[in-house]
């Protein structure tokens, strides 16, 4: 049989004339490299934000690779090979002139020895590599095996492709139900977190003394429960502390955590509130649970409100979530056993809307009233907030004066006036404009006593309106009037 001529080399003079370049076969590109951070930053970096932003790196790495290959900048056939017929490569075949191919998707690359290699001048080379197309014959790879040609299979670029995407799938719908669970997991630990010291105490409150002395019964009865058994007395299960806003029931709860020396979890309705159906009955029963692993503990929950509103049998899906965590708190409550050692203490500000059976007697044993201050109990605020302040009131301003003027506010607004009015004075006394005629006087009254570098102002009464007026906050009468009379 004569030898079969293929095309020679120099048909495609644009691929002899040079060799292949990098460009060909290009380096997948790689990310640039992010600055290393500081040990002090990568300290203030929370963990979760980390796995989110290592999350979203690797799906745009993902993506980035399968469009590249998608594109055929990676895994594209190479342009330089010269391409023949399928007749005349079966013709090779034939003749025992193919030594080896690479059977791809869509096209067959083989090395050609002996005269097939041959260019037109006749002289041989050791091999040539030639490409064909690729027709899928399902006994392509058997007759190519019995004709001794040694026969290797690429992986194709949309195999690649596919495992890609295949990774992009689980990481996607996969992993993010993971991580999801595992914050879920984490979340008694990350929300409900036990306070040993809250910082504050009775002496930072003012009044309220015939609620420090019920509840420091209740307190006392919750740290010994079997003396009092002996007397037969029970330890209190739960107290609500009703009133408007802004009078110190959240601050109160904290001050009677220090006070009591027991553990402390501070919590409010909306922590519970959730998108996903039936989590703040979970929520609930985690807190109580949480709660009995570290007796005495005392459970505030704010904006009770939030979480105890009459039940709606309506039929909706929010009614029905609002209904599950009501009777998970109702369960809770009763599950309570003698001298378990937890007290819940809920505040709201809007006692009638909750639920009869919620706030009964035997789950709320005592209900208070925190309303907004008297007279006595507005003296020792004022006293309390100007405390530790560098300011003093002006010969004018008496405490007399602000007591009357803060009549009917809440313990927030009073405190509220007062700071920015302490404000106003000490920017006042920074910038050396003086302080009218009575923050003159005190300014002089502290220079003569030596303590010019203590006092940087006075409040005076236009202070303490400025301070109302920014605040939004209505002084009763007409807020110095009297004394400057």
């Amino acid at each position: 049989m004569s030898p079969v001529r293929l095309p020679s080399r120099r048909s495609t003079s644009s691929s002899s004339a040079s060799k292949p370049t990098s460009a060909s076969t290009p380096t997948p590109p790689h990310a640039p490299a992010a600055h290393a951070p500081s040990s002090g930053a990568r300290a203030r970096i929370l963990g979760s934000r980390r796995v989110r932003v290592v999350a979203a790196a690797v799906v745009a790495v993902v993506a980035i690779v399968i469009a590249l290959f998608a594109t055929g900048v990676i895994g594209g056939t190479r342009d330089d090979v010269e391409r023949v017929p399928y007749r005349d490569f079966m013709d090779a075949v034939s003749a025992g002139q193919v030594t080896s191919a690479t059977i791809g998707d869509d096209a067959i690359t083989f090395t050609v020895s002996g005269a097939s290699a041959a260019g037109p001048d006749g002289e041989g080379d050791q091999a040539r590599t030639l490409r064909t197309d690729n027709p899928d014959a399902p006994d392509l790879k058997e007759r190519l095996l019995l004709a001794g040609v040694q026969v290797t299979s690429e992986t194709s670029t949309s195999a690649v492709f596919d495992v890609l995407l295949d990774v992009l799938f689980l990481v996607i719908f996969v992993g993010g139900p993971c991580a999801a669970l595992v914050r879920l997991a984490s979340y008694s630990r990350t929300t409900f977190r036990i306070v040993r010291r809250t910082g504050v105490s009775f002496d930072d409150i003012a009044g309220m003394d015939e609620l420090k002395r019920e509840l420091g019964m209740v307190v006392d009865v919750l740290r010994h429960p079997e003396a009092y058994a002996r007397r037969g007395i029970r330890p209190v299960k739960g107290v609500i502390l009703e009133g408007p806003p802004g009078n110190g029931k959240t601050y109160f709860a904290r001050a009677l955590a220090t006070e009591a020396g027991v553990n402390f979890i501070a919590t409010k309705g909306a922590d519970f509130q959730s998108a996903l159906m039936s989590m703040g009955a979970r929520k609930i029963r985690m807190l109580f649970r949480k709660a009995a692993r570290h007796t005495p503990c005392i459970v505030f929950i704010d904006e009770f409100d939030a979480i105890g509103e009459r039940r709606n049998y309506a039929g909706t899906g929010i009614d029905k979530e609002n209904n599950r965590i009501i009777t998970a708190m109702l369960n809770e409550m009763d599950g309570f056993a003698s001298g378990s050692g937890v007290l819940v203490i809920a505040a709201t500000n809007s006692y009638r809307s909750l639920d009869p059976a919620l706030i009964r007697p035997g789950r709320f044993d005592l209900k208070f009233t925190v309303s907004n201050p008297d007279a006595a109990t507005r003296e020792r605020l004022v006293a309390l907030c100007l405390r530790g302040k560098r300011v003093s009131l002006a010969a004018d301003v008496t405490t007399q004066g602000l007591v009357d003027a803060f009549a009917g506010l809440s313990c927030a607004a009073i405190e509220t006036c007062l700071n920015g009015a302490a404000t106003i004075a000490e920017a006042r006394g920074a910038a050396g404009t003086g302080a009218g005629a009575g923050g003159s006087r005190a300014s002089g009254a502290a220079r003569a006593s030596g303590a010019s570098g203590d006092v940087a102002g006075a409040i005076t009464w236009d202070d303490v309106r400025e301070a109302a007026r920014k605040a939004d906050v209505r002084l009763a009468g007409t807020a110095g009037a009297t004394t400057r009379a």
